[in-house]
């Protein structure tokens, strides 16, 4: 379950105005594409963000290149999900495979305003809100897997570890 406040964008909303692509080659740190996160769509966004807000947006959220720094900017300055209308398919594998889930929910989108405080249960495919409760399709095991490991490569090495502690024992 996660909980947090709105941030509310429109339809379309880009890789470059999520991560500025003249960023692209010189900010490399991840901590540091974060300070550079909406801030061409949203000055306010990078110095009032707190860890565990949520961005609600239209459709195509995360359109444009298929540049990671998208998915990675919005995580590690503390934004815990994004909720749209519908999301570029490789912004949608990139925000998974950094850990940053992402629900499709269009009712939760027309409904929630931003500012509102609502939770998230990824597990069983609900939004809660002050304007009601949303249903989107829960997200799969193997998904919620890799987003409890952080992503895919933390999920990944945690894998091989067990698999490795597993055989020894087994030897």
């Amino acid at each position: 379950m996660s909980k947090g406040k709105v941030w509310r964008y429109g339809d379309s909303v880009n890789t470059d105005v999520i991560f500025p692509g003249k960023y692209t080659y010189s900010v490399l740190d991840h901590d540091e594409m974060a300070k550079h996160a909406l801030e061409d769509l949203d000055l306010e966004f990078t110095h009032k963000v707190k860890p565990g807000d949520i961005v609600v947006a239209g459709k195509n959220f995360g359109c444009g290149s298929s540049r990671e720094q998208a998915a990675i900017c919005l995580k590690h300055a503390g934004v815990q999900a994004v909720i749209a209308k519908s999301f570029a398919r490789i912004f949608f594998r990139n925000a998974i495979n950094q850990g940053l889930p992402v629900v499709q929910c269009s009712e939760a989108v027309d409904n929630i305003q931003g500012g509102d405080e609502i939770s998230i249960d990824f597990a069983t495919g609900v939004i809660e809100s002050q304007k009601g409760v949303f249903e989107f399709a829960p997200l799969p095991e193997s998904v919620l897997q890799i987003l409890n490991a952080g992503g895919l490569i933390p999920y990944i090495k945690k894998k091989m570890e067990r698999e490795k502690n597993n055989g020894e024992s087994n030897a």
